[in-house]
Parts: C-alpha cells; structure tokens; sequence
C-alpha cells in the first residue's frame, strides 16, 4: 500500500532529479560571472575567429583590437588582475612575457602559432609562448576585454574572455519621486541588461550622508559602521515612490539620511546590489551599482 509518506519521497527525488537536470543544462561555460570561454583551431584568421566567436556568445562588441603579448604562464589561467597587469607592463610572478605586438586588422588575419614566438612575421617556428594575450577596448573606452588563450595542442587554443569596466561604479541620480519601478529601468538601460526583482530591500539610517568609499562598501555587500539596518521587507512595489520605501518598509519617519539596498538577480548567474542614498532631506535620490559588464 503506498502511503503519503512514500508519495512524498517519490516528490522529493523527483524534485532533485529535476534541480540536476537543470543544473545540468544551465551551466554556464563561464567560469566567472564576467568571463567566458570558446575552443580555438588554429588557421588563418583564428585570432578574428576566437574574438568574433566571444562577440557572438556574449551578445556584445569585443571592441578594437590594442595590442597582444605572448606570454609564458605554464599553461595555467591567470586572473583578470593578473591580466590586467601584464597589458600595463607590471611584471606578475611565475609569468614570463616572451614579446608585444600592437594590435591591428592584418593581425587577426594570421594563425595563433604565427604569433606565438612573440612576433607578427608570418612565422610559426620556434615560439616559447604557452598562453597569448589579446587585449581589445570599445570604442567608447568604457570597457576593456582581455582575452587569453592557452596552447592546449598542436593546433589547439582555449581561450578565455574577461570583462573589465574602466568605471566599475554605475551612479544614477534621480529625482525624489521616482519610483522603485523606474530606479530599476534606469538601471537595466544603463547597462544594457535586464534584471529580475527587487528581491528585497534593506533600510538603513544614519546622521549622515555615507562617503563614495562607504556606498561602495554597501554595493560590495559589506557593513558600514555610521549606518544602522533598521528593516528589511521582501519584494517591494515597482510602483513605490523611493521616499516612502521606510515608512512601508514599517520604519518610522526621521530626520536623518536613508539609505535603501535594492537586491535584483541577473537570471542563472547571480545577485546585484542597488543602493540609493537620500539627499536633501529626501527630495533627491542617488543609486549606484556594480556596473554590469556582460559574461
């Protein structure tokens, strides 16, 4: 005889069948939320291939080719700020940069193991480099894309995109009477990226308005001693003016600087932290936010 208690062990194996198997096909290739990577077979023109394949699979430009170093890194992946760091001529430990060619279109036309040596001349023979750096800016200069590939053969590369904002803080200033609805459009416009929620919001207190430092602390996830959490509610109105945000939130009106940290989700790949300060006693609002650069 099945009982509900056999019923209900079939719903929850089932039910975890189902999270694996999402899991399981929603993986993202990324590696990091600001990452992704592509296969490379090398031949003429794989350098334009590689950065036109990341175009496709992000959804957005890779921008203007800069330069490319070939680099010895023992075949290992290195962070963004190591990559970083090597594009601006800093030295990184255990990493050996074999040769600098400035970017171009001629050079996206040739083969990886042309440049592996170091140098665009049309040979192949003799590099030492395991990994080449290709370091690319859009045409605004707001982004940068450091795309290394790693030698994983003869003919071979895995190669890895990473975005990097040259302003990592996104700051809308809005009017007092802006809803929460339209805090959220102005975000998802300036970033070019559509977001779930607000999940929640948090409301804090303080005497006074917070430093850049202390609202980037905020947007990182991090407590700031000046300010005091005095409610948190859960899915708040899009159609909530941001000025009466505390007082539905159950907080009690007081003179004092409000600050509200709107958590929205970016769909299969995280949360994001919006955080709007009040100023002139509320008439004006300022949000900031991590800004988003794409896989």
């Amino acid at each position: 005889m099945t009982t509900l208690r056999d019923i209900a062990r079939r719903v929850s194996v089932i039910t975890t069948v189902l999270i694996v198997g999402l899991t399981a096909s929603y993986a993202p290739s990324q590696a990091a939320d600001d990452e992704a990577r592509t296969t490379v077979t090398d031949h003429p023109g794989a350098p334009g291939t590689m950065l036109q394949r990341f175009a496709d699979l992000t959804g957005r430009p890779v921008g203007d080719l800069e330069t490319v170093l070939a680099v010895d890194a023992g075949g290992r992946d290195l962070t963004g700020d190591q990559l970083a760091a090597l594009v601006a001529g800093e030295q990184v430990d255990g990493v050996k940069v074999v040769g600098t060619m400035p970017g171009s279109r001629d050079l996206l036309g040739t083969t990886m193991a042309d440049l592996a040596d170091g140098a665009y001349d049309g040979r192949g023979d003799g590099g030492t480099a395991t990994s080449l750096l290709f370091a690319s800016s859009t045409p605004d200069g707001r982004e940068w894309c450091l795309t290394m590939c790693i030698a994983s053969g003869k003919t071979v590369w895995e190669c890895i995109l990473s975005r990097r904002g040259t302003d990592q803080i996104l700051t809308l200033d809005l009017a007092g009477d802006t809803t929460v609805g339209g805090m959220r459009a102005d975000f998802e416009k300036a970033n070019g990226v559509a977001v779930d929620g607000p999940y929640t919001v948090d409301t804090l207190i303080g005497d006074g308005e917070p430093s850049a430092e202390e609202v980037e602390m905020l947007i990182d996830g991090k407590d700031v001693d000046s300010l005091r959490r005095v409610a948190t509610r859960d899915a708040p109105d899009s159609g909530w003016a941001l000025g009466d945000v505390a007082e539905k939130s159950g907080v009690p009106y007081a003179k004092k600087t409000t600050i509200h940290i709107f958590t929205f989700g970016l769909p299969l790949l995280g949360k994001i932290l919006v955080v709007c300060v009040s100023h002139d006693g509320g008439k004006t609002w300022k949000c900031g936010a991590r800004r988003w650069g794409g896989f």
